[in-house]
């Protein structure tokens, strides 16, 4: 079937050793079944040495060393399994990072997540979210739907696009999507429910909970809120299997635009750039983990 992405998608390469969150720090990386059954028939000098570093109980993956890095990844923060053997030798995690793959009734998508923080920058300087190209094709075809997401989230990618309207008037324009409003609870009701998820970093933990939802933004951060909405909803409301999970995944999308833009009035950001590590932060914390996007668009929803 055919692979369709945002048009900024191409922009990607990833920086490597200039990356300041190295990927390969503070994660554990799982290794998927034929990864691990090549890992396994290595015969060459560092095959030995993956597995070595291979924890083999349960799922396998690496076995983090000192400072939660991978075993893997040398003193200038590049990865010595492609230096010795190759990227045919990455697990998928670690091929397809940051990308991620949606299937819609008109074929596959994929994009890129904003932990990344190269993915991250181009995501909030591109207004390329409202036009897709062909990218490749992927293995399968597509399935009959009963719901079509595209079409709500066109509407909500439209509003984003027009230039005419201002960024208040563009935003009640998606809340008013949501029937009942962008999720009716207090800014202390929302602060107890990400206070109860679990963070990576207590420092993210700390910036992310001091929520307001009434918040002034500079203009110069409304173009790049923007995207950064549409991207949580391109990410998020894609998934939907029907008109009233797609009204729950808005709700988080929005939520988590709504924090971001909190995080950027509190920490008085002032420029496009400076946005980007907090960004980028918000994704890994709080849309990287599936257990704390399912609570938050439980209890949203309730």
């Amino acid at each position: 079937m055919k692979l369709f992405a945002p048009s900024y998608y191409s922009e990607f390469k990833c920086i490597a050793d200039k990356c300041k969150h190295n990927c390969c720090i503070g994660w554990e990386i799982d290794i998927d079944e034929d990864t691990y059954k090549k890992y396994l028939l290595l015969d060459s000098g560092y095959g030995s040495v993956i597995r070595e570093t291979v924890d083999h109980d349960a799922t396998p993956h690496f076995r983090l060393g000192k400072d939660e890095r991978c075993p893997h990844l040398d003193g200038n923060g590049l990865c010595r399994i492609i230096s010795e053997l190759g990227e045919d030798c990455l697990c998928e995690i670690c091929r397809e990072h940051p990308r991620f793959y949606n299937f819609t009734p008109y074929g596959a998508e994929v994009g890129l997540g904003m932990a990344c923080e190269e993915a991250c920058g181009i995501i909030l300087r591109s207004d390329l979210f409202n036009e897709f190209e062909i990218v490749g094709r992927i293995e399968g075809e597509s399935n009959e739907f009963d719901f079509d997401p595209i079409l709500y989230r066109q509407r909500i990618f439209d509003i984003l696009s027009d230039n005419s309207r201002s960024h208040s008037f563009k935003l009640n324009g998606i809340r008013y999507l949501c029937s009942d409003g962008e999720y009716g609870y207090s800014d202390e009701e929302i602060k107890s429910i990400l206070l109860s998820l679990e963070y990576m970093n207590e420092e993210s933990k700390a910036i992310i909970c001091d929520y307001s939802q009434h918040t002034e933004i500079r203009a110069e951060l409304e173009k790049p809120l923007e995207r950064a909405l549409a991207y949580f909803v391109y990410r998020h409301c894609t998934k939907a299997e029907d008109d009233c999970d797609f009204v729950r995944r808005l709700r988080f999308a929005l939520l988590c635009y709504s924090i971001l833009r909190s995080i950027a009035h509190k920490k008085a950001v002032k420029t496009e750039e400076d946005l980007i590590p907090y960004a980028r932060m918000l994704s890994e914390e709080l849309e990287y983990s599936e257990d704390n996007t399912y609570t938050i668009i439980e209890n949203i929803n309730a």
